[in-house]
């Protein structure tokens, strides 16, 4: 695997330096500055690969631009309004430009309205760390009593009815600001930063789009990019839906294998991979990680390797974001199916058989406490999950020499 790092640009509370000493061989970013639908210029991409390339004392980096995360994909897309034709060529514009400065690997989500989503950013363990978590009542309570969604109700068990309405009127305004902001306030690596009423007009503009839709526009998006990209030789990677289940009467399209699998084979090129994020589709109990990096190991183009322990077995339900070696997914196995994937792919001669991974998210620990990063991209959290992870994979790769 090849290490990267998510870095959020010049303002990301951890530095270039920080990186380097992290032991990092590359970086993963985006130009979040952009507006969604724009066309990403090569001057700004060249301003960022500058910014990646010294340290804070003006030696030389090393360091390189090697995946974007993420190229935005437009609501107007989504629902097929307005410009997105326009900006579907402004993608592909942008994707161009990417390959002309030497970037291949393009993440991308097809997630409606809101990007990842958690109800508490800073939630403490018993040792002290800090996390973040989804919980299912409170996003229940947000839902119901704070957005009040049109039939939100409808969409929860009765228990979790009940509770998120107790919870509700034992919040004092400050939390229910709080629970509104993390919910839908612009979380790190969302294209857009939404109000309340954003996000209401923007559940009205999805009303007519059902499950069967949105996969339609899915599939007519891939039409277009996927083979551009094969052409030009740059390598897409969708993110999965994160949390994996339904939200806010919103289609999910990326939750399961099966999803994936229907995407792969709607425009069957090399070109329309998988981002594997083992956190978000590990939020799932029928998520098999390490079973679907097996299967679906030759359209793995890009890895987040995190974990998560979730509340319960069903499928929609609370979670909190672990100890990379922690959680419910079985890391060594999953690692293991990469390293077996890199093999084949190093025997059929392909240039991706190394694939770039990153340590997703991280908990905030020792110093990273108060220090005022991006939520769930901690420095030491993340240098701790990368460490954890460069172990596993260094110790099966001994064991599997001769």
């Amino acid at each position: 695997m090849r290490h990267t790092w998510r870095w959020f640009g010049p303002k990301d509370r951890v530095s270039i330096d920080d990186m380097l000493q992290a032991g990092v061989q590359g970086v993963v970013s985006a130009l979040h500055h952009i507006p969604t639908g724009a066309v990403w210029t090569p001057e700004e991409i060249a301003r960022r690969q500058a910014d990646l390339a010294l340290m804070t004392d003006g030696a030389p980096s090393g360091l390189k631009w090697e995946v974007v995360e993420s190229l935005p994909v437009s609501e107007a897309i989504k629902t097929q309004t307005g410009e997105w034709r326009a900006h579907v060529a402004n993608w592909i514009t942008s994707m161009r430009h990417l390959k002309d400065a030497g970037i291949e690997v393009i993440c991308y989500n097809f997630m409606p309205v809101l990007d990842w989503t958690r109800t508490d950013l800073v939630w403490r363990r018993p040792n002290g760390a800090r996390c973040m978590r989804f919980d299912f009542t409170d996003f229940a309570a947000f839902d119901i009593h704070i957005l009040q969604r049109r039939g939100a109700a409808e969409d929860f068990p009765q228990d979790i009815r009940e509770e998120a309405a107790r919870r509700f009127a034992q919040m004092d305004d400050a939390r229910r600001e709080q629970l509104a902001g993390n919910v839908v306030f612009g979380l790190p690596g969302a294209a857009e930063h939404f109000s309340l009423d954003d996000v209401r007009a923007l559940l009205e503009s999805y009303a007519p789009v059902t499950d069967a839709v949105l996969r339609r526009h899915f599939h007519d998006f891939l039409e277009q990019v996927v083979p551009v990209a094969q052409e030009i030789g740059v390598r897409l990677c969708c993110h999965p839906d994160d949390p994996p289940f339904a939200l806010l009467g919103l289609p999910r399209v990326m939750s399961t294998e099966a999803d994936y699998a229907e995407r792969m084979a709607a425009v069957d090129l090399p070109a329309n991979g998988i981002t594997l994020c083992s956190g978000s589709l590990g939020a799932r109990p029928d998520n098999d990680l390490p079973g679907m990096m097996e299967r679906l190991g030759e359209r793995v183009h890009f890895l987040h390797l995190r974990n998560v322990r979730r509340d319960t077995d069903a499928i929609r339900g609370s979670f909190f974001e672990d100890e990379h070696l922690g959680g419910q997914t079985d890391m060594v196995a999953l690692v293991a199916a990469v390293l077996r994937e890199e093999a084949r792919r190093r025997e059929a001669g392909r240039a991706d058989a190394v694939i770039p991974m990153r340590p997703d998210h991280g908990q905030d620990i020792l110093d990273d406490i108060g220090r005022g990063g991006q939520p769930g991209y901690p420095a030491i959290g993340r240098l701790k999950g990368l460490a954890e992870l460069r172990g596993v994979e260094l110790a099966l790769a001994h064991g599997a020499r001769p």
